[in-house]
């Protein structure tokens, strides 16, 4: 009995989306016509893969084997392509690297542009997100190699600590903090603190660092991404803990103040990630290689724009 890949890949759709809508809108498809086709893998091998009788569709025991079995084909095939790419070098070929927000925005593009001048035969993509999103796009297998702030927790991941960075304490140029020299962290209290979204390794460092300082801010404000952080702060609304290499143009040229502490956070560690179970393409580990021949991620950057005022 021959599998039908298209029909495969669809089914999984489902099951991935969680119904037959949603999947359609992925695959550009009519929902009749993936209807149709989840249909017939099921009639091909005699059995009922999706339980249609709830307001969720769902796959069945059945179902839940041949989508687990399903990801191997397809994690089978990925490698197939990365072997044959290795075999032709870096003439041609896609790589698609993720970052977490911050990573993603201050040290990717970088990085991604100095790979392209290297490697002009490959097209370059690069996806940014929270740590949940791009965790969620390695374990798709949607992106092959990563590098995101923290150290990922999930056991079908793997991580290398490749840089650090500082985390610093932002303020308004006129806060009543500012240019006060080191400051203790309890004179902090009180303060309304400006997180990251809830998901971002920033948001678990802000939170860890106030529980150590024994801060509890007397009121919050959630920002998604670094930007949205830094334009509240900006505005006056409060202060945040944030990568030093995110605001090295707003201490330039004084649109921020940095609040120098007693008791600093640690440097948080930058980690390369990838899949346990995936082999990396020869661009990825192209990348890989550019990424480790950084050595360091300036820690002085800070201290130059300050002096450039």
């Amino acid at each position: 009995m021959a599998l039908d890949l298209h029909r495969l890949w669809i089914f999984m759709q489902v099951v991935e989306h969680h119904g037959f809508s949603a999947a359609a809108q992925k695959l550009y498809m009519s929902q009749p016509s993936v209807s149709n086709q989840v249909r017939r893998l099921e009639e091909s091998l005699r059995t009922t893969l999706i339980d249609r009788s709830g307001a969720r569709v769902r796959p069945t025991p059945e179902g839940e084997l041949l989508d687990a079995y399903g990801k191997r084909v397809f994690l089978l095939a990925e490698e197939a392509v990365a072997a044959v790419q290795q075999l032709s070098g870096l003439t041609t070929g896609r790589l698609v690297v993720g970052g977490s927000t911050s990573v993603g925005t201050y040290l990717l593009p970088e990085l991604m542009a100095r790979f392209r001048s290297l490697h002009p035969g490959i097209d370059g993509h690069l996806f940014v997100g929270n740590n949940e999103a791009v965790q969620e796009q390695l374990l798709k297998g949607a992106i092959g190699v990563a590098v995101v702030a923290g150290v990922p927790r999930e056991p079908r991941l793997m991580a290398e600590h490749v840089l650090e960075e500082r985390m610093v304490v932002i303020a308004p140029p006129g806060h009543r903090l500012a240019r006060k020299g080191p400051i203790s962290p309890d004179q902090l209290a009180g303060e309304l603190i400006v997180l990251r979204e809830p998901g971002s390794q920033t948001r678990e460092l802000q939170e860890r660092a106030l529980h150590a300082w024994g801060i509890a801010p007397a009121s919050q404000c959630d920002a998604w991404g670094p930007e949205a952080l830094k334009r509240c702060v900006v505005a006056g609304l409060g202060i945040s803990l944030i990568s030093e290499h995110a605001v090295v143009d707003e201490i330039r040229f004084g649109t921020l103040a940095l609040l120098e502490l007693t008791e600093p956070p640690a440097p948080r560690a930058i980690s390369l990630v990838r899949r346990r179970d995936r082999l990396s393409s020869a661009a990825e580990k192209a990348f890989v290689d550019l990424l480790r021949e950084r050595g360091v991620w300036p820690g002085d950057a800070l201290s130059r724009a300050s002096g450039s005022r």
